[in-house]
């Protein structure tokens, strides 16, 4: 412990000599295979019928907290970090439990993490925070944070300075909530406009961007020629449309011409190719306040793929672009598990 924080900050007594003395923190029990938690709270006053369990809990002796100046109890402190930590969309409780908060989600969305400020706040001495993977979707009141004070007293010049470091670089945690999207579909292939083959894309592609908030509002099948998608491209542009997703004729056949229809359309921000499997061969460009999204035939072979990767950063305002496509390889490898634990896995967490 530091010696600097903890001198004279708590003296310590005999568990038999306790009774009618306050715990000056959260003792945790531990049950293998049962129970891990708080066997008694910060400032429960100690009765003789306590004897036993602190006993079978381990416990000798006791702390009494006598803090000095310039001394903070670890409860004090982690409320302090967490307010620091905490930006849009994020919440967290105001009882602290064995020292430590957790950071909730205010409302569904995307949690934002900025990496670089999370590693240097854990260089600084006596505190800690961890946190789920940067651009994780998120639900309403799931944990994305938790944080806390190392030492049970911390030197107030050690908590100020993690605290202000927190403050100087806010937000260091975010939740982005989703927008309500309006989205038209476009699926191409001579085989499904032609009747040979049944089309499947639009029900995994109206399940994903619904349970995000977005509404399909219309659908079109059309044959794999280069005018006539970007003809059908330009008349979803007339209208409301936040995101336009098309699927199929992304890969490098000379039937597949799906990409050069949406080069003919007039989006002026188009980036192909992802470093992500499955989903190499994905597509996403802008033209003013709409979105385009091509996605290649492994959507409907995989359950998880780019799709599942871009579209809730596209539901909550963002516009990635090449640089973030490339980031996506470190992660970008999906195992193809069984069975599939999606999202809770390592397939695009790249950070």
């Amino acid at each position: 412990m530091d010696k600097r924080s903890d001198a004279r900050a708590f003296k310590t007594i005999p568990v038999e000599e306790a009774v009618g003395t306050c715990i000056a923190h959260d003792m945790t029990q531990v049950i293998p295979g049962e129970y891990k938690g708080p066997a008694f709270k910060k400032g429960h006053m100690v009765t003789s019928q306590d004897m036993c369990r602190l006993m079978r809990m381990g416990k000798n002796n006791l702390y009494i907290l006598d803090l000095k100046e310039g001394q903070v109890h670890e409860d004090d402190a982690v409320r302090e970090l967490a307010a620091a930590l905490s930006g849009p969309g994020v919440l967290f409780s105001d009882s602290p439990s064995e020292g430590k908060l957790e950071l909730r989600a205010a409302y569904p969305g995307l949690l934002k993490v900025n990496i670089d400020a999370l590693t240097q706040l854990n260089l600084c001495a006596d505190v800690m925070c961890a946190s789920m993977h940067n651009n994780t979707r998120v639900q309403l009141n799931q944990g994305i944070a938790a944080t806390r004070a190392i030492p049970l007293v911390i030197h107030r010049d050690d908590l100020d300075r993690a605290v202000n470091f927190a403050k100087e670089t806010y937000p260091i945690f975010t939740v982005k909530g989703f927008n309500p999207l309006k989205a038209r579909l476009i699926i191409t292939g001579d085989e499904v406009y032609k009747g040979l083959v049944q089309d499947k894309f639009k029900a995994i592609v109206e399940r994903k961007i619904t349970a995000l908030g977005a509404s399909l509002e219309e659908s079109v099948l059309l044959p794999d020629d280069r005018e006539m998608i970007a003809h059908g491209i330009n008349t979803y542009l007339s209208k409301d449309t936040d995101l336009i997703i098309t699927t199929g004729g992304m890969s490098v056949d000379p039937d597949d011409v799906t990409k050069a229809g949406i080069e003919d359309s007039g989006f002026e921000k188009i980036h192909y190719s992802a470093a992500v499997l499955p989903g190499a061969m994905f597509l996403i460009g802008y033209h003013k306040n709409t979105s385009i999204m091509g996605l290649p035939a492994c959507g409907l072979y995989h359950e998880n793929t780019i799709f599942d990767l871009i579209l809730p950063r596209i539901m909550a305002g963002e516009r990635p672009g090449k640089t973030d496509l490339a980031k996506l390889s470190h992660g970008g490898l999906c195992l193809n598990c069984t069975p599939c634990r999606f999202p809770a896995c390592p397939f695009g967490k790249s950070g």
